[in-house]
């Protein structure tokens, strides 16, 4: 720690979920930073949807922005599962047994609308700067110092990469990482974000067949359709297996004629009894095509240079959990950041003090992350019927599954959600969980809800083998008779 006549400063670069989420969080706990956000608008008219589950709800709820959320959307009632006619497989109360657990359902709400709530909940919104384009990131002795294409230059201790999956704030890190540790980020590394899906994505007017406040999936053989309804809109993700894979740093272009052509080839495609995806996409408010990358980083800071959400974990859409571990991870580094600087005591900490921390957070969110990122590839497969075996779980195996018993093995993963330290959770739910953190001051870094639907698969797998070993044997029996 070295004595210093100016406060310890964050340059977040990204005004995103998480960068307003982490504007939230330092705001608090009485952290100078800045918030840079290139376009001219927080809260774009872009994209459809984002869902909250208890763990990301009760930050929201802790940074005072839960509930404008709720009074913005209704929670998640019933799910709907159906096949590739469109006919009902399950009609299930999952949602209810979450809120049940945790006193908090799975809110969901436009994108656009969730982040000028957050923007609003701020205490003082002058730490936001829009048009802010950056330039150029660079180590100055022990300060860092950001480059706006305006030629204006930010200083601060640390920068925090909030400009999700493409981020210009990671490469800078990698470079920065390569450079002081030759080798240290691999191209191997570098390749761990993929893009094996795409998927057309909207929000259109409440339409018959969909729900008020349900979910409905639709699944068939390399895609599969998501709507969320709410009383005046629908969310849509129609998603696909892309026909050649991509890692970093190939960024497949999104252009109207190829959204057009993909809407063109599924528009008579059923999304419930009585309405196809043509109908619903013919009165969209607005839809587009985009690439969907999903990974989980190893390498998440070097130097003065740390990063969270999608610049470092990215998932499937299918399970919804996006939002929450990039408010998650945010929480996490804030509750690192807010201790070291408390014991303190107004002196800025070294850089091997920051290394320190920037360690624990990504020792503590890295296994995590990979356990959520394995779960929904996972269910991305499952409901795109990757496999046969695949789609005998999704058909078979998966329907037979209690609502409950459905609840109560996501429920592993939701109560091992980090919360801020620093700030009382009181009156949050209750519900019949108990929070792993309520439980212990050590909070478990893995869950077995993964694993459990690895060997749900795996059994779904041995059952299929069963019946084709049967099959074939019937077939053999009968052409030995003849």
């Amino acid at each position: 720690m070295t004595e210093s006549k100016t406060p310890f400063r964050v340059v977040i670069i990204g005004s995103g979920v998480t960068g307003l989420v982490a504007s939230n969080c330092l705001q608090i706990a009485g952290i100078d930073h800045v918030v840079l956000e290139k376009r001219d608008d927080v809260a774009p008219p872009e994209g459809a949807s984002i869902g909250m589950y208890p763990h990301g709800a009760r930050v929201l709820h802790q940074i005072g922005a839960l509930k404008g959320v709720l009074a913005a959307c209704t929670a998640t009632d019933r799910w709907f599962y159906r096949g590739a006619e469109g006919e009902m497989l399950m009609n299930n109360g999952f949602f209810r047994h979450v809120e049940k657990n945790f006193g908090v359902g799975y809110i969901l709400l436009e994108r656009r609308e969730f982040l000028q709530i957050l923007y609003d909940s701020l205490p003082d919104k002058s730490y936001i700067k829009t048009g802010c384009g950056v330039k150029e990131v660079k180590h100055v002795g022990d300060q860092i110092q950001v480059t706006l294409h305006n030629g204006q230059v930010e200083t601060g201790d640390i920068v925090l990469g909030c400009d999700g999956a493409h981020s210009t704030v990671r490469s800078v890190m990698w470079e920065h990482a390569n450079k002081i540790t030759p080798g240290l980020i691999t191209s191997k590394e570098k390749a761990n974000y993929r893009t094996d899906w795409k998927a057309v994505i909207g929000v259109a007017p409440q339409m018959p067949g969909l729900g008020v406040q349900d979910m409905t999936s639709v699944s068939d053989k390399g895609r599969t359709f998501i709507a969320f309804s709410q009383a005046d809109r629908i969310y849509f993700f129609f998603i696909f297996r892309v026909d050649k894979p991509y890692t970093w740093p190939a960024r497949p272009s999104s252009k109207d004629a190829d959204r057009d052509a993909l809407v063109e080839s599924v528009a008579d495609h059923p999304i419930s009894d009585t309405l196809l995806f043509g109908e619903l996409w013919k009165k969209r408010i607005r839809g587009e095509l985009l690439y969907l990358e999903d990974g989980v980083y190893e390498h998440w800071h070097s130097g003065r240079i740390v990063l969270t959400g999608d610049a470092v974990h990215k998932f499937t859409p299918n399970m919804g959990f996006g939002g929450n571990c990039g408010i998650e991870s945010t929480a996490v580094l804030c509750n690192h950041l807010n201790r070291l600087l408390r014991e303190g005591k107004g002196r800025k900490p070294s850089q091997e003090q920051l290394t320190e921390i920037f360690e624990l957070y990504q020792n503590r969110q890295v296994p995590r992350m990979k356990e959520i990122s394995e779960l929904c590839r996972l269910v991305t497969k499952v409901q795109a019927w990757e496999t046969p075996y695949h789609k005998f779980v999704d058909t078979w195996v998966f329907p037979m599954q209690s609502d409950k018993e459905l609840a109560n093995q996501l429920t592993e993963i939701i109560r091992r959600g980090a919360k801020l330290d620093y700030v009382d959770d009181a009156g949050f739910g209750p519900g019949t969980v108990t929070w792993i953190d309520h439980e212990s001051a050590t909070v478990a870094s893995g869950s077995p809800i993964a694993s459990r639907l690895v060997r749900l698969v795996g059994a779904g797998a041995a059952i299929l083998a069963v019946l084709q070993g049967v099959r074939f044997f019937t077939f053999a029996s009968a052409s030995v008779t003849s």
